[in-house]
């Protein structure tokens, strides 16, 4: 049973590189009722090809978010670059709901301004129009807020494609050796850096909330310590490195805080440590193994994985100021007799986790208001959830043909999406707060 539980232990010493791969994005299962779009290809008015295709990367944003439907741009009859050039009678016919038109002029100092408008077909209106400066190789990121801004504009949630997430390749090194790497990649796997790589094994990176700093666990040595680095300036600093688990570590929603797993008193408990003090606080006292604390969003509580109601389950405990427990853990699931591994939407409402069902392992959502309790998957082995910023879609690990690989799902389990490798694994996502 023990052996059922997963200790999360993530690794790190930043060194931002250059690029390496790009994860591959596969649409598995597409959404009934999805709104109609149409991103009109940008115009520009150079001789070679345009420095990048905004309207590709905006389309394949919206696309994967489940709540629209791009059109192909062979099925377009018209290449309009701005409203006043919008037929939408034509665009009726095609039975699209909204336009993007827009274009991209290059400035004397080399940069370039991107312009674009957001049309509503049926009211025949402009919803939003911008113009954004950007330089070549911010180009992608433009085209991610420009797709924010079209996201929020219509459904009135905040878009997650300008963000990023962190995870962990697995591959082999030319002496046959497992080389493990810590990567971090824009929302839709592009623009890959790879962090750190070890012939050690590398687990779940976690973000600060402030995005420019990931705690992990690193095996440095050969046994598991944790760490803080701040991608930016490459410091890191040691965390805790006490005799036997050191893992999980997760941030408290200020930062200034962290709970982890430790056995330094002999068994796994849940710990917290404040970050400027590095005082450490005891929060469960239980022969059972307690494990993989996550924070509520008002950083009064902690959801976290414990056996000790005989299999694993998730248990809230309420904590004061000084970060202890103000009573006994509450037991939240009682779906089946395995759940673990959380992670709570942004706002509170949700709770992911891998559910055991028939012996296979699922991601489900528990709504923890009304109770409602969803498997949104059905592979075999889906491990290591994790929310968008907006709390729309969901990131995990799972299994294709045997290897290790990334997929994505939407909260009402309706739109599904993987992401792999050419060769290796991919596990241990991890989705970046907003910027």
């Amino acid at each position: 049973m023990k052996k059922q539980l997963s200790f999360i232990i993530g690794l790190l010493v930043l060194i931002l590189a250059q690029a390496h791969a790009v994860l591959t994005i596969e649409i598995t299962q597409g959404v009934e009722g999805a709104a109609p779009i149409a991103i009109v290809p940008f115009a520009w008015a150079g001789n070679d090809a345009p420095p990048e295709y905004m309207n590709k990367i905006i389309a394949a944003d919206l696309q994967r978010s489940g709540f629209f439907k791009a059109l192909p741009e062979a099925d377009m009859i018209a290449t309009p670059s701005e409203a006043g050039k919008v037929n939408f009678a034509d665009w009726r016919a095609l039975k699209v709901d909204y336009v993007v038109v827009g274009k991209i002029i290059a400035q004397m100092d080399g940069s370039f301004q991107i312009q674009f408008q957001l049309l509503d077909v049926y009211k025949g209106k402009q919803l939003a129009g911008y113009s954004i400066r950007s330089r070549k190789p911010s180009l992608r990121i433009t085209a991610h807020q420009i797709s924010d801004i079209i996201y929020k504009t219509i459904t009135g949630v905040r878009g997650a494609f300008d963000t990023h997430i962190a995870y962990i390749t697995v591959t082999k090194n030319r002496k046959d050796q497992k080389l493990y790497r810590l990567a971090i990649a824009d929302s839709d796997g592009f623009d890959e850096q790879i962090v750190y790589e070890s012939t050690q094994p590398l687990l779940s990176p976690a973000w600060a909330p402030d995005g420019k700093r990931l705690a992990y666990v690193s095996f440095f040595g050969g046994s598991p310590k944790i760490y803080i680095q701040n991608i930016l300036t490459r410091k890191t600093i040691k965390i805790s490195d006490f005799k036997g688990i050191n893992g999980a570590p997760s941030w408290s929603p200020d930062g200034r805080r962290m709970a982890l797993t430790l056995s330094k008193d002999g068994n796994p408990e849940i710990y917290v440590v404040d970050l400027k003090t590095k005082k450490f606080t005891r929060v469960t006292h239980h022969y059972a193994i307690d494990t993989e604390a996550v924070w509520t969003p008002d950083g009064k509580a902690l959801i976290f994985t414990s056996d000790r109601g005989g299999s694993p389950q998730l248990y809230r405990v309420e904590l004061n100021r000084q970060s202890q427990a103000t009573g006994r853990p509450k037991r939240l699931t009682f779906e089946g007799n395995y759940n673990a591994r959380a992670s709570i939407s942004p706002d509170g409402r949700r709770l992911a986790m891998v559910h055991r069902e028939q012996g296979k392992f699922h991601i489900a959502v528990l709504e923890l208001k009304t109770g409602r309790f969803q498997i949104l998957t059905k592979s075999r082995l889906d491990e290591s959830p994790s929310f968008s910023p907006n709390g729309r879609m969901i990131i995990y690990a799972t299994e294709d043909n045997y290897r290790g690989v990334l997929a994505e799902v939407s909260v009402d389990g309706r739109a599904h999406q993987r992401l792999s490798l050419q060769t290796g694994d991919v596990r241990e996502p991890a989705w970046s707060p907003f910027k």
